[in-house]
């Protein structure tokens, strides 16, 4: 298997303040990877740095065998924790730039997506529930043929009845060609879909294991193995 991420050595600091130190992980095609820390921890600066938001920062870092630029941004899939739509569009002006933006972008499975979810394409996104923006946002991120999907607490305010299927809509979106990094807090919901889990802390990586070798060596499920690394 390729690795669709390889990172070494990555440092990012705002000032004087150092908030990545010295990271290092790759993630292959086809893989799921659970990013987990607490507030604080780097997680929403590391997404932001391989997305290509973040310039500055010192360290290897590749996509699909490029160093950060205009392919990578192509083929990255960016799902950011704040939603940024305008208040006045629709999730059909959503579809619209979307469309014309991203030339991987799959109309009719956002169409589709929309009716599962039970969002109306003419309602406004600013009378909308922060959960019906957030699967808004998610669906938009989900309709591409993206290589790496990275998603930054895609389920905060999504009702739980509607987690289980925008988790199955995430594994049933992506390739066995294409990967995952997703960051989030609510664990226990979502660790079954996890194929490695990645913890950082301070800025570190203190744990990149596979998830099934974490439940044989430990004993313990990722949910339990967090609350102990971070207790």
């Amino acid at each position: 298997m390729a690795n669709i991420v390889e990172i070494k050595n990555l440092s990012k600091s705002y000032g004087k303040k150092s908030v990545l130190k010295d990271i290092s992980f790759t993630i292959a095609e086809g893989q799921i990877v659970g990013l987990f820390g607490p507030n604080g921890s780097g997680k929403t600066t590391l997404l932001k740095t391989m997305a290509g938001l973040l310039k500055e920062y010192s360290g290897d870092l590749k996509i699909d065998n490029e160093n950060i630029g205009i392919h990578t941004k192509s083929v990255i899939s960016y799902l950011p924790e704040k939603t940024y739509f305008d208040k006045n569009m629709t999730a059909k002006n959503a579809i619209s730039i979307f469309k014309d933006f991203y030339a991987d972008f799959n109309e009719e499975k956002a169409r589709n997506m929309l009716i599962d979810l039970s969002l109306s394409e003419t309602q406004k996104i600013g009378t909308m529930s922060k959960g019906m923006q957030e699967k808004l946002q998610l669906i938009m991120v989900m309709s591409r043929d993206a290589k790496l999907y990275m998603l930054d607490e895609p389920l905060g305010g999504v009702d739980p009845a509607s987690r289980d299927y925008i988790l199955d809509t995430i594994i049933k979106n992506y390739n066995e060609k294409s990967s995952i990094l997703l960051s989030t807090h609510l664990i226990h919901d979502v660790e079954r879909i996890f194929d490695k889990a990645l913890f950082i802390k301070n800025g570190t990586i203190v744990l990149n294991e596979y998830v099934d070798i974490i439940r044989e060596d430990k004993g313990m499920s990722i949910d339990e193995l967090f609350r102990e690394v971070y207790k």
